[in-house]
């Protein structure tokens, strides 16, 4: 009997001691509340991996959250089409200049099938940062013409002094107008197009640009005097400003590189890319391609970005992972390409031909010319839509 007493007593000595023990581990005090941690503790803890963080972009306030830090682009892969847009008819809008109208291209017939008439000089074809609207630019029209891209049909012209151009903030907030010969930046609801906010600029023919990964700033072309500004984005200001290091430079489009480290501007005297920093906006670097380098525009994954030369008829390659040009496609005949987008499949590359009023359709993977559409007089900013994306910073087509 005592024997067993004996037994069960170290038992339950053993037991207890135990439990302290996995209490102790636990960081427990047996009297109740949480003990300090010893050194054993200390080194239990820092032996257990923490769970890996995700990288975050602090992006432009009210911005959708950036995809991939790594890949600007990354929501514009094939077929990746927002439900706003799913149901849309597959169009190509071709504004021309001086016909007044804008050509709406079937790309699965390669066909013209519908002209709208427009206001004066339409220069772009702009998709809404909502995507729900294209808006084509009546640049001496100074007026808008909205496009609902499901029917197809124009609405009432909006006014709109000036509208060389337009781009969204990637916020939604504002759209921004480029007024290239008024010369000012002009801040405007995105819906009504209601004035907000007017910044006047020194630089002359401010026409294309783009955002930077945050869309905290975005980088303006200005033609006519070879300056680049760099504008903060919420402040709604021009906060650098500089002239290109080539006599006579005339700078156009603008587009960042999918890891948004860069800048490349394209500039039709200069015959070739420049590419900025523009964090630190020092001067940048001139990468030839062509002669008349105009429009850039990037693949579906990522990987290489178009190049159209349009005093040479003829379309550069450049490979971002190899940093350098890789091809050169001409086309047959020769042409002036100009302004476009890629299909949503990424197949098939849309040019304009702005001297010789008529559309080039091209192969993405071999550079073959599919198609050249005649269309009206001075096709310019051509829109393909839908494209993917959840959002439009505008232009023909700058999606995120």
């Amino acid at each position: 009997m005592h024997r067993y007493l004996h037994r069960n007593l170290v038992t339950s000595t053993l037991l207890a001691g135990a439990v302290l023990a996995v209490l102790a581990a636990c960081g427990t005090d047996p009297r109740g509340g949480v003990a300090k941690d010893t050194e054993a503790t200390k080194a239990t803890k820092a032996a257990v991996p923490a769970p890996a963080k995700k990288q975050t972009v602090p992006g432009l306030p009210g911005m959708p959250p950036v995809l991939d830090p790594k890949d600007v682009y990354a929501a514009d892969r094939p077929g990746r089409l927002s439900p706003v847009v799913k149901d849309f008819p597959s169009r190509v809008y071709v504004p021309n200049t001086e016909s007044d109208t804008v050509s709406v291209i079937d790309p699965k017939t390669y066909k013209v099938i519908e002209t709208i008439p427009v206001g004066h000089q339409p220069q772009h074809v702009v998709p809404s940062w909502d995507l729900k609207t294209l808006w084509v630019n009546n640049n001496r029209g100074h007026t808008l013409t909205p496009i609902d891209p499901r029917t197809g049909k124009a609405g009432e012209h909006v006014e709109v002094h000036d509208p060389y151009n337009l781009y969204f903030t990637p916020n939604g907030r504002y759209a921004v107008v480029m007024a290239s010969l008024d010369r000012e930046l002009v801040f405007r609801d995105p819906h009504t197009m209601k004035r907000l906010k007017t910044e006047p600029v020194t630089c002359y023919g401010v026409n294309h640009a783009d955002f930077s990964l945050d869309g905290r700033y975005f980088i303006v072309s200005c033609e006519f005097s070879g300056e680049l500004l760099k504008v903060d984005t919420e402040k709604m200001q021009v906060v650098g400003q500089q002239k290109l290091p080539f006599e006579g430079a005339m700078p156009q489009d603008v587009k960042i590189s999918p890891d948004g480290k860069r800048f490349y501007i394209a500039d039709m005297m200069a015959d070739g890319m420049w590419v900025l920093d523009g964090d630190k906006f020092t001067e940048p670097t001139l990468l030839p391609t062509g002669k008349g380098c105009h429009g850039l525009y990037v693949s579906r994954d990522s990987r290489e970005m178009y190049v159209s030369n349009r005093g040479e008829g003829s379309v550069s390659v450049f490979d971002f992972t190899q940093n350098k040009l890789t091809k050169k496609w001409r086309l047959p005949g020769g042409g002036s390409p100009d302004m476009g987008g890629v299909s949503a499949d990424g197949k098939v590359l849309w040019l304009s031909g702005r001297y010789d009023a008529e559309v080039y359709a091209i192969d993405t993977r071999t550079g073959e010319q599919l198609a050249r559409i005649p269309v009206g007089s001075g096709p310019h900013g051509l829109a393909v839509y839908p494209q993917p994306g959840r959002y439009s910073l505008g232009h023909t087509g700058i999606f995120r």
